[in-house]
């Protein structure tokens, strides 16, 4: 993981670079929006998918594989953050 761009209280832009299942290098993101006294944060991930790509997500559920990490992910920048305020 590179990160590529980022800007206080808006963006943390970031490469990733997959080995396993298969090769593949990918965008992802963490945006925040103000929101009153609290920030929304959206994780997003994009990036080409080559043939196998394209027939491993018609055979695998991406969000099943990989939904759960996003969630601790964000569970866990919400505690370092609440712990912080």
């Amino acid at each position: 993981m590179t990160i590529t761009d980022s800007r206080p209280n808006e963006l943390i832009r970031f490469r990733l670079e997959f080995l396993k299942p298969f090769k593949a290098t990918n965008t992802a993101e963490f945006t925040f929006k103000p929101e009153g006294t609290q920030t929304s944060v959206t994780w997003a991930m994009s990036g080409t998918n080559n043939f196998m790509g394209k027939l491993m997500g018609l055979i695998i559920n991406c969000d099943k594989m990989v939904g759960g990490q996003f969630e601790q992910g964000l569970a866990n920048l919400r505690a370092v953050v609440e712990k912080k305020g």
